[in-house]
């Protein structure tokens, strides 16, 4: 290793190199191109050049002449010796040359001092905290402060979030609750000889509240709160990000007791790649003084490490063992009650309706992050300050949770009278298809808008309670709704069209999550061929099995979803008429409750049973 050019050199050397520059600029520079050109002359060249008139002032000091230059020498002084001359007088008066100063005086050491060396020294020091400032600022922060941490200090009780700002959590509040208790009381942990763990590791989804409830622990516990995202620890610099944990975990220590909060560690904390081409040493680095610290301080003086990371996979087995972060606690997404709740808390600052149905609101956003639940009341208090109303209503919600989930509406597109009537058939063709089917969620709302998002319309199923368990029927059931589209495309103009892409998409994972990771075949019984990455980040998929099996596997998929098309076409063609009146109702209303929906569906079911009914009474009397 290169230890001595490692070394960093003192400050007073890079003064020393200045001291120097200005020293050669005042004795060599400034004399050479800034002072004025000073002739000898003789006295008698001296009175010939006053006698032909090329002098403009004069100056006579007891012991020497100095005269200034005039026309092209206007910038030269010459100088000659003082000789007692009475003439001289007359001279200059005849040649009219004026009696005053030519030669600047000499100015006092103080000022000379100051512009020679105090006001250059400024200047390049002025210049050097300039370029240091502008290096800082493309390096990410202050390029003078090595090895200072950036992280956000929270004086006690700032942080301004308590328990009760955080709702669809109460597991992980549960679990945090103890690290609130032991900051408040940590005597009591002491006398039974109890150590609290050193770190909480927090683990979900993005959007599900990581933040929210460390801040809501420092704000509980009423201690400061200091915090610092992992990438800030990464410099361009080896040695910086190590140098910043071990100055975070110093200001902890004298601050204590205190919670200290890196948000998406992973940034730091991945799994190291045992010295293989393509390491990170300056990563690796930081990573080392991580652990080192969380083993070197004593997590009796209240000192608690809070993280949070939604890539858990990629963390180093280092990190995770007994003694750092002790505790992995999930922050998932929330349940029924739990979206429920989050929409009350981030409703409590907007000027709701009274009438508000908040569990209704909760079905149609199933899946929803916390981050996600807030942006739909957001996007309905916008919706009511656009249509000039004070208060939000139940209709801006729903509209606002379409648009988080579809886009805005295109109501300007032009679609021609062809490819809405294709359009309204295919969504009645979902939704006609899960009515006929048991075990399916009840349509919601049907629409042929289309929206920002590319759809040219959609279904809207919502369920009564959310699922833990999926059973192999419904899922099955699941891709025939899927697939009630393009059956119908089919079955009335006997053609398809590209809308059916999302659908597609849809149906081919849901039917290769069957076969490769649900076990619901009976050829590949109980065994996994695909593995989940990233969980906690779209949940990509990589298979685990040989070119044959993979082979196997697509022609049962095909199988699938080959199966669940047909069923889709036999229940439109016994359906058939109900499928005309049903989209020929939602073509010319655009947009349909599952309310109305359903009563016209039970309307033309009453009307064929009646006609059945007729028909049959007819054939017993004839």
């Amino acid at each position: 290793m290169n230890s001595n050019n490692n070394k960093k050199r003192p400050l007073i050397y890079y003064y020393a190199m200045a001291m120097l520059i200005i020293l050669v600029i005042n004795t060599v520079i400034v004399p050479t191109f800034f002072s004025p050109k000073v002739n000898d002359v003789s006295y008698g060249s001296f009175l010939q050049m006053v006698d032909d008139g090329k002098f403009s002032k004069v100056e006579i000091t007891d012991k020497r002449i100095a005269a200034l230059g005039k026309g092209e020498n206007e910038k030269e002084i010459y100088v000659t010796g003082r000789v007692e001359d009475p003439q001289l007088v007359d001279r200059l008066i005849k040649s009219k040359v004026e009696f005053s100063q030519v030669v600047p005086k000499e100015q006092s050491p103080i000022v000379s001092f100051f512009t020679n060396w105090i006001l250059p020294i400024l200047i390049f020091f002025g210049l050097g905290q300039l370029f240091m400032y502008f290096m800082g600022k493309r390096m990410g922060g202050n390029a003078m402060t090595f090895g200072k941490s950036n992280a956000k200090v929270y004086v006690e009780a700032q942080t301004g979030k308590s328990f009760a700002d955080v709702a669809g959590q109460d597991e992980a509040k549960e679990a945090l609750m103890e690290l609130v208790d032991f900051l408040h009381n940590p005597g009591k942990y002491k006398d039974i000889g109890a150590n609290m763990p050193k770190g909480a590791l927090l683990v979900g989804p993005p959007g599900t509240g990581k933040t929210l409830l460390a801040k809501a622990v420092a704000g509980e516990a009423k201690v400061p709160f200091f915090s610092i995202s992992g990438s800030e620890f990464v410099e361009m610099f080896v040695g910086m990000g190590a140098a910043r944990v071990r100055d975070l975990f110093k200001q902890a220590q004298e601050k204590a007791p205190c919670i200290v909060f890196i948000d998406e560690i992973d940034a730091i904390g991945k799994r190291r790649d045992n010295g293989q081409f393509g390491g990170n040493d300056e990563r690796e680095q930081t990573l080392n003084q991580l652990l080192s610290e969380m083993d070197g301080f004593d997590g009796s003086k209240g000192v608690v490490i809070l993280a949070a990371t939604n890539r858990p996979e990629s963390l180093d087995k280092a990190l995770l063992r007994p003694g750092r972060f002790d505790r992995r606690i999930p922050v998932e997404l929330p349940d029924l009650h739990g979206r429920a709740a989050i929409l009350k808390v981030h409703a409590r600052n907007v000027k709701m309706a009274e009438n508000i149905d908040y569990l209704a609101l909760a079905r149609a956003t199933a899946g929803a992050s916390g981050a996600e639940l807030a942006n739909i009341i957001n996007e309905g208090a916008l919706r009511a300050v656009k249509l000039h109303r004070g208060i939000v209503e139940q209709a801006d919600l729903e509209e606002s949770i379409e648009v988080v989930i579809a886009g805005y509406q295109r109501k300007g597109a032009v679609i021609s009278p062809e490819e809405k009537r294709v359009i309204a058939y295919h969504e009645i063709g979902h939704a006609l298809v899960a009515a006929m089917q048991k075990n399916s969620a009840p349509v919601h709302k049907i629409t042929i808008i289309p929206r920002t998002n590319g759809a040219l319309g959609y279904t809207m199923q919502i369920n009564d309670n959310d699922s833990v368990l999926m059973k192999k029927e419904e899922l099955f059931n699941k891709i025939v709704t899927i697939t009630g589209g393009r059956s119908a495309e089919e079955l009335v103009f006997g053609s398809i069209t590209s809308g059916a892409a999302n659908d597609i998409e849809q149906a081919t994972k849901i039917a290769r999550s069957m076969v490769t990771r649900l076990g619901m075949t009976e050829e590949f019984d109980m065994m996994a061929t695909e593995v989940v990455t990233n969980q906690y980040l779209g949940g990509d998929t990589s298979l685990a099995c040989s070119q044959e099996t993979a082979g196997r596997i697509d022609a049962k998929v095909l199988e699938i979803i080959k199966s669940a098309h047909e069923q889709a076409r036999s229940i439109l063609r016994a359906n058939r008429d109900k499928l005309d009146v049903l989209a020929s109702f939602l073509l010319e209303k655009e947009t349909i409750t599952g309310e109305q929906f359903m009563a016209l569906l039970r309307q033309e079911e009453a009307a064929i049973e009646g006609s059945a009914a007729i028909a049959g009474q007819a054939e017993k009397q004839a």
